[in-house]
C-alpha cells in the first residue's frame, strides 16, 4: 500500500509541472528555440553549417583550366585540348604546329633601331627536352606589320674558306639555336660554329661578334711544329705575341723556314680545320644564319614577329 501511495505521489509531481510549462507558454516559449540545431536538409552544402570543398576549375564543359605557365592573353587550354588564339599586338597568333613548345623564339630583337640589315638577328632555340632534330629549312620569319616575309635557307656545317660550299638544310637538335640575321652572310653561306670558326674575325665583322675559341698559338706550335721546336727560340717567341684566331698568313722573315711553313699551315682557318676537325669538341651549338636582305627586316617599333613552319603553322610569335 506504501508503494502505491509513493507512485501517485511522483505521477502528481510530473503533473504539476507540466500544468506550469503549459501555462507560462510551453513550446512556443523562446527558451525553446535556444542553443544547438541541425540545419534543414535544404541547407546543407549552401548554408552557414556545412559547406562541400568546391572544384578549383570547371568541370565537363564549365571555364577553362590555365596550365602551369600561361597568363591571360597568352593562350589556355580549353575543353576541346587546343590551345585558343591569344590576340599579340591586335592579330591572331594563327594555326598552331606541331612545333609549339620545342622551338621558339627570344622575344626581342637586337639593333632594332638600325636601319642596316647587318645588325637585325632573331634568336631561336630549341628546347632542351626536345627528343627528335628539327629541321629549320624552309621555314619563314614574318612581319605582321610590313608583310616582310623570308624563308630560313639551308646552310653549310663546316664552311672551307676561299671555296664555294655546298649547302644542306639545317637542323637542330636539343638545345641548339640559330642566330638568323637580316642580312648578307661575311662569308657568303650560313654556317655553324666550330671551334676554329673565330679565325674569320681576322677579315671580317660578325654580328653578333664570334666566339674567338681556337686553340692558342702556343698550343698549336708545341702540337704540330715537330721535335725540334724548343730549338726555335725565335719562332717561339713570335707565336707567344699571337692572339687567339689571329691568322697568321704572311710570317715575318726573321723567323726560320721550319717556322713560316708551321704558321701559314695552321694558324688559320682552314688549317686550324683540317687539324681539328676530328676532336670531340670540334662542332658547336650555334648556327648563324643569313637571310641575305639588303634592307631592314623588321620595323624599329609596333612590330609583330612571327616563326612558321614549312605547313605554315605557327611556332612561336611576339611583338613589341
Amino acid at each position: 500500500m506504501s508503494d502505491m501511495h509513493d507512485s501517485w505521489f511522483f505521477i502528481g509531481v510530473f503533473v504539476f509541472i507540466f500544468l506550469i510549462w503549459i501555462a507560462t507558454g510551453g513550446p512556443v516559449h523562446p527558451i525553446a528555440f535556444s542553443g544547438p540545431r541541425l540545419a534543414l536538409p535544404g541547407q546543407l552544402g549552401g548554408g552557414t553549417y556545412l559547406s562541400l570543398p568546391r572544384s578549383p576549375f570547371g568541370i565537363g564543359g564549365g571555364s577553362n583550366t590555365e596550365l602551369p605557365g600561361s597568363s591571360a592573353g597568352g593562350g589556355s587550354i580549353g575543353s576541346s585540348g587546343t590551345p585558343n588564339t591569344p590576340l599579340i599586338g591586335g592579330t591572331t597568333f594563327g594555326d598552331l604546329s606541331p612545333y609549339y613548345g620545342i622551338v621558339s623564339m627570344d622575344h626581342s630583337v637586337s639593333g632594332a633601331a638600325s636601319a642596316d640589315p647587318r645588325n637585325e638577328y632573331i634568336n631561336l632555340r630549341v628546347a632542351q627536352n626536345a627528343s627528335v632534330p628539327v629541321d629549320i629549312s624552309g621555314w619563314v620569319l614574318e612581319s605582321e606589320a610590313t608583310g616582310n616575309s623570308m624563308t630560313i635557307p639551308k646552310g653549310t656545317e663546316t664552311p672551307t674558306s676561299g671555296v664555294v660550299n655546298a649547302a644542306q638544310d639545317i637542323v637542330l637538335t636539343a638545345g641548339q639555336q640559330a642566330i638568323i640575321a637580316s642580312g648578307q652572310s661575311p662569308i657568303g653561306a650560313s654556317f655553324r660554329e666550330n671551334k676554329c670558326i673565330g679565325y674569320f674575325s681576322s677579315f671580317q665583322d660578325f654580328n653578333p661578334s664570334l666566339p674567338l675559341n681556337c686553340p692558342s698559338p702556343s698550343t698549336e706550335l708545341s702540337s704540330f711544329y715537330g721535335a725540334d721546336y724548343i730549338r726555335d727560340a725565335s719562332c717561339i717567341d713570335y707565336v707567344n705575341t699571337l692572339s687567339r684566331c689571329q691568322a697568321a698568313l704572311t710570317p715575318p722573315t726573321t723567323v726560320s723556314g721550319a717556322c713560316q711553313s708551321f704558321l701559314v699551315k695552321y694558324l688559320n682557318y682552314n688549317g686550324c680545320v683540317n687539324a681539328h676537325r676530328g676532336d670531340s669538341d670540334f662542332k658547336g651549338d650555334t648556327w648563324h644564319v643569313y637571310l641575305g636582305r639588303s634592307s631592314s627586316m623588321w620595323r624599329t617599333q609596333h612590330e609583330v614577329v612571327k616563326l612558321l613552319d614549312a605547313t605554315g603553322k605557327t611556332v612561336d610569335a611576339f611583338s613589341y
